[in-house]
């Protein structure tokens, strides 16, 4: 379980980061049977990829082999369809088929694009439906950019590392990144590198082209097997929808709107109802998990406690709300990180890094929004038959005004108990509710009676 400070540290070191790390090391696979040892009654175990590549793929390939290995599965095969995704999420998936002990296919029916690309080169064969394509895996931002040079340097180093690991080329591999890479034959300069069906074939990134699962097992030799197919639970797909980034990234809206709504309204009501269960969704599926540790789920509650106590017990906004506010937004973001090595500088930089922005700009599209929508549900009258819109006049006689109150105005008394703003006052040794108009007034303190409105003394120290 992760410590507390190795947390904070991390938190700490990510306000102050301007651009992800591109710490790395290749990846060594592990030896496996080859495929000419395949023979006999093959169990073939084989799930899904056609999706983003996200943490609810990383999570659904993580219980695939788990339950490969389970099941004493004989090969592990991948029916691929995607256009790419989270560089994080596929570096991961790329390390569990490096490390796999049973061999993995992967068939790529239409597209392995990006982080797609990246995932098939790490499996041990790699067949394809006629008109399918495989590459592009230049890094782009959500906005279709591409992003700065060291990015694609992590990008080109896995795509290397990775080829050479399954013995195919790794300056091919780099081309699906690099446009500046030239290859006689396959590739020119100024284009990143996409290979089609036949194209993949013939520079040795595909072994056979193949309609469906079962020309897939007769390319590869396997007369005698038995397909296992992946399944995922109610339970496994609540959990995927609710630790995917977009929703995530609602929950935590709903979370810090909730607060802020429920702030600007007496009593506790349904804002307060909606950020707690906003809450649990957000971090009962991490925990379950094992992202998510007691450790990180008190660092939030705490965050909320100084940021209440900031908000209600002391003046002004100071130390204790900027660190209540710092405690929420890395309880937020460690839940999101894998648990990682004891040392700080070990951490999986680049999933800190999109989890911390990830809750970054979700808090600040919650603050934003509430701040929007409160002026208007309360500054019009669009919701005004909501609420009672006759008005008491007191000139028709409506009024909680006593007239031993109003004559009260420019007497003198003494603070019974400290005003701050509001208290109890002593004016002939008669007690009363009074606010100060100004800063505070500690019990004892001289104080005079300045003007009285809506039940209440307003006062002023002598």
């Amino acid at each position: 379980m992760k410590n507390f400070v190795r947390p904070m540290i991390m938190a700490f070191l990510m306000l102050i980061s301007t651009a992800f790390s591109s710490l790395g090391a290749d990846t060594l696979s592990i030896e496996k049977p080859s495929n000419s040892l395949l023979k006999g009654h093959i169990k073939v175990y084989t799930f899904d990829i056609k999706e983003m590549i996200a943490p609810p793929v990383w999570r659904t390939t993580q219980k695939a082999f788990q339950q490969a290995g389970e099941q004493q599965a004989d090969l592990v095969l991948i029916h691929m369809n995607t256009y790419g995704g989270m560089v994080d999420a596929a570096d991961s998936i790329r390390t569990k088929i490096l490390n796999s002990p049973i061999p993995v296919f992967v068939f790529i029916d239409n597209n392995a694009a990006s982080a797609g690309a990246l995932i098939s080169i790490a499996c041990d064969s790699i067949y394809m439906a006629p008109g399918s394509n495989i590459g592009a895996a230049t890094v782009v931002n959500q906005s279709g950019e591409v992003v700065p040079d060291k990015f694609q340097s992590y990008m080109r180093s896995m795509m290397r590392s990775t080829a050479e690991a399954t013995g195919r080329d790794p300056e091919i591999a780099q081309a699906m990144v690099d446009p500046r890479i030239y290859i006689e034959g396959v590739i020119d300069t100024g284009r990143v590198l996409t290979f089609t069906t036949s194209e993949a074939i013939r520079n040795h990134f595909c072994e056979g082209q193949a309609e469906n699962i079962a020309q897939v097992m007769q390319l590869a030799g396997i007369d005698d097997y038995e397909l296992i197919e992946h399944k995922l639970s109610p339970l496994d797909v609540l959990i995927n929808f609710l630790i995917s980034p977009v929703v995530s990234g609602l929950l935590i809206i709903v979370i810090v709107g909730g607060l802020y709504f429920e702030l600007q309204t007496p009593g506790v009501g349904f804002p307060l109802l909606a950020s707690i269960t906003a809450a649990l969704l957000y971090f009962a599926p991490l925990y379950l998990e094992g992202l998510a540790t007691n450790i990180e789920i008190i660092i939030f509650v705490i965050g909320v406690a100084l940021l209440l106590i900031e908000i209600f017990a002391i003046p002004g906004f100071g130390v204790t709300g900027i660190l209540g506010i710092l405690f929420i937004i890395t309880g937020l973001t460690l839940a999101m990180v894998e648990s990682v090595e004891p040392s700080v500088f070990s951490v999986d930089i680049m999933q800190l890094s999109r989890a911390f922005f990830t809750v970054i700009i979700a808090v600040f599209l919650a603050m934003a929004g509430s701040i929007y929508l409160s002026k208007k549900l309360f500054d019009t009258n669009g919701f005004g038959h909501l609420a009672l819109e006759k008005i008491q006049d007191k000139d028709k006689g409506f009024t909680s005004a006593t007239k031993g109150y109003a004559d009260m105005v420019g007497k003198r008394g003494i603070a019974h108990t400290m005003l701050r703003p509001s208290g109890k006052i002593n004016i002939d040794d008669e007690y009363y509710d009074a606010t100060a108009t100004s800063s505070f007034i500690d019990a004892g303190e001289a104080i005079e009676v300045v003007y009285y409105q809506t039940g209440q003394l307003f006062v002023k120290k002598c």
